[in-house]
């Protein structure tokens, strides 16, 4: 189980008490962003996974990835992986042409090649979600279909890294978990330090970064931190998975049951509904957890 910060229409109510599942999240507003604020969004992140596959490999060395014990063959899947990247900025700044982005500046929190590896998944699992949320606001369908083959080469990476090379569920349940752009957001401003002020402004928001104790797992009951305020007198966690989210009451101590169902990628945020997931009900968060379950489908801690 890896913990790492940066984190359907149908309503269910389980049998634990507060605890409920609901819809994924909805914009706050009625504005619709335009197909080319949408592809400057994707090439924002694409620029970000960019320059930490570029800047990584650059500090990793082969042996350094040996004497991490990690396959032979890793680096130079990395590779691979780091000129799909660098085709995917490509392709999005000759679609976009003069309005395209340019890159940002970074701070990433690697420090080792298996730092480096943990965070390469999360950016992956991230980037999936971004382009699954962001596939409603295209109206281009050339648009939409690049999207998508971009939107599966994502995904078959980060099921190689959580699979092949960290042996562990190479999905998570029967739907990926589509992310609202304020929540994907939220994750990819934990690494960026600044934007260059001539790049097109984005129709997002950051909201309050939410942490979880590392370690944490289904079943527990840990304390989160924040830094927001709210004049809401309850608060909830909504575990995001798939298509739904799971809720459970935050305590005045600031803890919370993590549901014992959950496994695979989970994004937690806090929320002061019980029942939905927007932007206007949206407190701080999301973060990102990681919750390994084996080929028999029992949790690996």
């Amino acid at each position: 189980m890896r913990v790492t910060a940066a984190s359907v229409a149908l309503l269910v109510v389980a049998a634990l008490p507060e605890l409920c599942v609901a819809a994924p999240s909805k914009r706050d507003d009625s504005s619709t962003p335009t197909d080319i604020q949408i592809l400057n969004f994707a090439l924002t992140l694409e620029h970000l996974e960019n320059a930490f596959y570029t800047q990584g490999l650059q500090k990793y060395t082969q042996q350094d990835f040996l004497d991490a014990g990690l396959p032979t063959w890793a680096r130079g899947r990395w590779n691979e992986i780091a000129q799909h990247e660098s085709t995917h900025v490509s392709f999005l700044e000759s679609v976009i042409g003069d309005q395209a982005v340019q890159p940002c500046t970074y701070s990433f929190p690697d420090t080792d090649p298996m730092t480096f590896v943990t965070t390469s998944f999360m950016l992956e699992t991230v980037g999936v979600s971004a382009y699954s949320g962001a596939a409603q606001f295209l109206s281009n369908s050339d648009y939409i279909t690049s999207s998508g083959a971009i939107l599966a080469v994502e995904a078959r990476q980060s099921a190689w890294i959580n699979s092949a090379v960290l042996n562990a569920n190479p999905w998570n349940t029967a739907f990926d978990t589509p992310l609202d752009l304020n929540h994907v957001w939220t994750l990819a401003s934990g690494v960026i330090v600044s934007c260059p002020s001539s790049n097109m402004a984005l129709p997002v928001k950051a909201f309050p970064a939410l942490s979880f104790p590392a370690g944490a797992q289904p079943g527990q009951t840990v304390k989160v931190s924040f830094n927001a305020t709210t004049t809401s007198e309850q608060l909830y966690v909504a575990f995001i998975a798939g298509l739904g989210a799971t809720f459970a009451p935050l305590s005045s101590q600031m803890t919370v049951d993590i549901p014992s169902t959950l496994q695979g990628v989970v994004f937690p945020l806090i929320t002061s509904s019980n029942d939905t997931v927007t932007d206007d009900v949206t407190i701080a968060g999301p973060a990102f957890l990681s919750f390994d379950f084996n080929s028999d489908g029992e949790d690996e801690v």
